[in-house]
């Protein structure tokens, strides 16, 4: 489903972190253009 698409991440501090979120969307074969973790408060 992801395969060769494009993918910007937000994680969340108190949720799931952005590299984790990395990590699943690379394996489902996606490339990764930004990733980072905030504070939503």
């Amino acid at each position: 489903m992801l395969e060769d698409k494009k993918v910007v991440i937000l994680g969340d501090r108190d949720g799931v972190p952005g590299p984790a979120i990395e990590e699943c969307v690379k394996t489902a074969g996606a490339e990764v253009v930004f990733s980072t973790t905030e504070c939503f408060v």
